[in-house]
């Protein structure tokens, strides 16, 4: 009774209530999103409001559970937790069924559970388990080994189900890595590779190739102070194009104007780097490992984007760049959100008064376009109030993770909340037409009980943490 009286004096409240809030807010507006006069009672446990009603039940139930659970087995079995979840997401790869061309759920009965929301529980607590064991550091190539490994196997087999958008949200713990000690160049230069991504598919290989020369220029400035040497260098580098162009054109050699802004640079690169390597001078050949490897990335971003990824997601970031334009066809999703969230205005058209909801313009609005809802029928306010309390939980629950004392309560609490903040901010980004439909729903908001028993999960493990008194006040 003691021990009963202790968790619930030490539980994080406002984080409870906030989390609360919003799935209450969620489940009225999955009753307004797929509201209908025949179907008007908010208990009718045959619609999609009343069946999240119980899943709500069953979630609150799982919340209690893990409150007055011993808060040591999540360390003592996080790699068992793993294992059994891996097994999992290989049993529904060769058994699950398929949705929306997506091979990743497991069917019972009517009801269908998706073993990848729960493998980023899964993988939260083997990274923090892995990354609190003794001796661990996050330096030198064979922890980033090991920490990849961990990432990288829910990863893989959930690419393999085809469930690319799932398979993203993992590469938001990359946060939790930065936070533990991982360099800010190298979380600055994966963000510039994603820059770098979207040019390939706007420009040409020439511009992009100038561009990336351009940005090693300035580095080797910045880190040299050798503005002689920098010009230098840029100069040889053109010299060397305009040789080749003249070649090309006396030869016939056919060259593309691509080849002859990529030969220069290349060749400007290979060198820096033996002049480096023989003089010892490290930032210069930082700067020229950077500028291969990113030519390199850049050359293969073709390839990737025409074999590897699927035609709808070629479509949708087509869409979303503007290089193509189909609100008729992939566009269309996205094109409706706006539309109806557009059409709230300033103050909404009132619970329940959605237009665009109540003739099902936008495909989806239950689940992965709840958001359009919000905005349609609460307006920017009520937008404004929704990713305001996200915000609020968000911003408390990093709080918390942060007063950890021990280092997997810590480590686990930074993966809550980078996962929610990737899902929270995609999510609402993707109705907004900000970042390209990867269909992953939104927090506490989205129509379905796999997402949000994995969610409460995810936060209530780390309240009772917090509840076992790891930090204070």
């Amino acid at each position: 009774m003691q021990r009963r009286n202790n968790i619930i004096r030490n539980l994080d409240w406002v984080a409870t209530i906030l989390y609360i809030v919003l799935v209450l807010m969620g489940w009225l507006n999955i009753y307004a999103a797929v509201y209908s006069d025949e179907h008007r009672n908010i208990l009718d446990f045959s619609q999609r409001y009343g069946k999240q009603l119980v899943w709500i039940f069953f979630a609150f139930i799982m919340a209690i559970v893990i409150l007055f659970s011993n808060d040591r087995i999540y360390p003592a079995f996080a790699y068992i937790f793993y294992g059994i979840i891996l097994l999992t997401l290989i049993s529904t790869l060769l058994f699950g069924r398929v949705v929306n061309a997506s091979k990743s759920w497991i069917p019972i009965g009517s009801f269908g559970l998706q073993p990848a929301e729960f493998a980023k529980i899964a993988t939260a607590l083997a990274l923090a388990k892995l990354m609190s064991s003794y001796g661990f550091k996050l330096s030198g190539f064979w922890s980033y080994v090991k920490v990849g490994i961990v990432i990288g196997l829910p990863v893989g087999i959930i690419l393999l189900q085809n469930d690319t958008g799932s398979a993203l949200v993992f590469g938001s713990l990359i946060l939790v890595l930065y936070r533990e000690g991982l360099p800010a160049w190298i979380l600055s230069y994966l963000v510039f590779l994603v820059l770098v991504f979207i040019l390939t598919l706007v420009y040409s290989t020439s511009v992009l190739v100038a561009f990336i020369f351009a940005v090693a220029v300035i580095l080797f400035i910045l880190y040299t102070r050798q503005y002689r040497d920098a010009f230098r260098v840029s100069i040889g580098a053109i010299g060397i194009g305009v040789l080749l162009y003249i070649l090309s054109e006396l030869f016939h050699l056919k060259l593309s104007n691509g080849l002859i802004f990529l030969i220069p640079v290349v060749v400007t690169a290979i060198l820096g780097l033996l002049y480096a390597y023989k003089n010892r001078l490290k930032p210069v050949y930082a700067i020229s490992l950077f500028l291969i490897a990113t030519l390199g990335f850049s050359m293969s971003a073709d390839y990737v984007f025409e074999h590897v990824l699927d035609v709808h997601h070629q479509k949708r970031i087509n869409d979303l760049l503007g290089i193509e334009n189909d609100p008729l066809g992939w566009g269309y999703n996205v094109n409706q959100s706006k539309i109806a969230i557009g059409s709230g205005g300033f103050w909404g058209k009132g619970y329940l008064s959605g237009t665009q909801t109540k003739y099902n313009f936008v495909p989806e609005q239950s689940t992965d376009f709840i958001f359009c809802t919000v905005g349609e029928e609460w307006g920017f306010i009520g937008s404004a109030i929704v990713v305001m309390l996200i915000a609020l939980f968000l911003l408390r629950l990093l709080k918390i993770a942060e007063r950890q004392t021990e280092h997997f309560a810590r480590i686990y609490g930074y993966g809550v909340v980078s996962i929610l903040f990737f899902h929270a901010a995609v999510n609402i980004g993707m109705t907004i037409g900000l970042v390209p439909v990867i269909g992953i729903p939104l927090p506490f908001f989205s129509y379905g009980g796999s997402s949000l028993w994995a969610f409460t999960i995810l936060v209530f493990i780390l309240l009772r943490f917090d509840a076992s008194r790891y930090g204070a006040y």
